[in-house]
C-alpha cells in the first residue's frame, strides 16, 4: 500500500529552505563575532574535543544490523552534526563492498525520498588491511590510496576549520583513516577519529573485536598519529525501535525501511550498537565518563589488536569510560515523530 509523508499545517513554520537560509547567515555572523571573542566561545559542549556541530563522515561496512545510518540521516536534519560523506568498506564480517554499498545506497535513497536533505553519495572503497613494515615504522608503511582514503583526504581540506575539525565517526576497520594519513600526513590536524571499536578495561582502553581485530596495523597508525576518541562502550541497541513501536513510525520510505530492517538489528550489544561513534559526537550527554590516555607503544605489536589505550592526562586519545544508552532511544524517536523533519 502506497504510503504518503505526513502533512504540516501551512501556518506551521517557514519552509525548510528559508529557515535554513535565515540560520545560514546566522551562523556566518556568528564565525564572523568569535574573532573578538575569547576561544572558549569555540570549545567544545562536553567531555570530547568534538561536538554535534563538526561535520561527520561515516565509515562503515554492513548497513542491516544497526542504526548508524538512519541516525546519521535524522541528525543531519535535526541540529545534529552535518552528514557530509558516507564510506562504505569490505570486512570479514561483511566482504563484499559492492552489497554493502548498495544497502547504504537504498537508505540514501529512502531518506531522500522522504523528504530529507544534505545526504552525500555513498563512496565504496576496498582497501585492503595495511601491511605493518619490517621496520615498524609507521610512514614507512605501502598506501592503498583507496577512494575512502582520497575522501576524507578531500573533504577534510575543503570543510574542516581549526575550531571544527572533521569527524570521522567509524563503525569498521580503520583501515581508509590510516591510509589518508600515509596519503597526506597533514591529515591529522584537520579530522578528529571517533571509533566504535573493541572495549574498556578500566583504566584501559583496548583496540580489539568487534572492528579493532581487522586490520591491527591501521589501529597502531590511528592511535599513534591522530586525534582519537575510542568508544569501546556498548548499549543494547534492541530497545531504539521495538516490535510494539512499529505501527508508530512515519509513513515514508525511510520509516518502511526501519520497520523492514527492525527484525535483523543485531541483539548482541556487546558487539553491536555500531551507531555509538556518531551518538557520542552527535548526541549531548550521551557520553558520560572519559578517561585521557595514550597509545602504549612499548607493547609488543599484535596483529589481532592496537596498541593498550593507557591513562595519560595529556593524552592523544579520549577513551569513553561510560554512556547514557537510553538517550539514543529517546532522541531517535523524538526526530522520528517531527514532521518538520521530514518537510512539507
Amino acid at each position: 500500500m502506497a504510503r504518503s509523508s505526513p502533512r504540516r499545517p501551512p501556518h506551521a513554520t517557514p519552509h525548510r529552505s528559508a529557515r535554513r537560509a535565515a540560520v545560514a547567515g546566522l551562523v556566518v555572523l556568528a564565525g564572523a563575532c568569535t574573532q573578538t571573542l575569547d576561544a572558549g566561545h569555540n570549545g567544545p559542549h562536553g567531555p570530547l574535543p568534538v561536538d554535534e556541530r563538526n561535520p561527520v563522515i561515516l565509515s562503515q561496512d554492513d548497513w542491516s544490523g544497526d542504526w548508524l545510518g538512519e541516525y546519521a540521516a535524522l541528525f543531519a536534519n535535526s541540529g545534529g552534526p552535518p552528514l557530509v560523506g558516507i564510506i562504505v568498506n569490505g570486512t570479514p564480517y561483511w566482504p563484499n563492498v559492492g552489497v554493502n554499498a548498495a544497502g547504504w545506497k537504498e537508505l540514501v535513497s529512502a531518506a531522500k525520498m522522504s523528504g530529507l536533505e544534505n545526504i552525500p553519495d555513498v563512496t565504496p572503497s576496498d582497501g585492503k588491511p595495511l601491511v605493518r613494515p619490517a621496520s615498524g615504522v609507521v610512514e614507512m608503511t605501502a598506501a592503498n590510496n583507496s577512494l575512502g582514503a582520497q575522501l576524507i583526504v578531500n573533504l577534510s581540506r575543503q570543510l574542516s576549520t581549526p575550531s571544527r575539525p572533521i569527524v570521522i565517526a567509524s563503525a569498521t576497520r580503520l583501515t581508509d583513516i590510516a591510509d589518508a594519513y600515509l596519503m597526506d600526513h597533514t591529515v591529522v590536524d584537520r579530522v578528529v577519529v571517533v571509533a566504535a571499536l573493541g572495549s574498556v578495561v578500566p583504566p584501559n582502553g583496548v583496540m580489539d573485536g568487534p572492528n579493532g581485530d581487522m586490520d591491527a596495523w591501521a589501529d597502531w597508525i590511528v592511535a599513534q598519529r591522530f586525534r582519537y576518541v575510542h568508544v569501546g562502550t556498548w548499549y543494547d541497541q534492541t530497545g531504539d525501535v521495538t516490535a510494539a513501536q512499529l505501527s508508530s513510525l512515519p509513513k515514508n520510505p525511510l520509516g518502511m525501511r526501519i520497520m523492514d530492517k527492525q527484525p535483523n538489528i543485531i541483539t548482541d550489544f556487546l558487539t553491536a550498537s555500531d551507531q555509538v561513534a556518531l551518538l557520542a559526537t552527535a548526541l549531548p550527554g550521551f557520553v558520560t565518563g572519559v578517561q585521557r590516555a595514550s597509545p602504549d607503544t612499548s607493547a609488543p605489536f599484535d596483529s589481532a589488536q592496537g596498541p593498550p589505550l593507557v591513562p595519560d592526562d595529556g593524552g592523544n586519545v579520549w577513551v569513553v569510560t561510560a554512556i547514557a544508552g537510553p538517550l539514543a532511544q529517546a532522541r531517535l524517536w523524538q526526530m522520528l515523530l517531527d514532521p518538520q523533519i521530514f518537510g512539507p
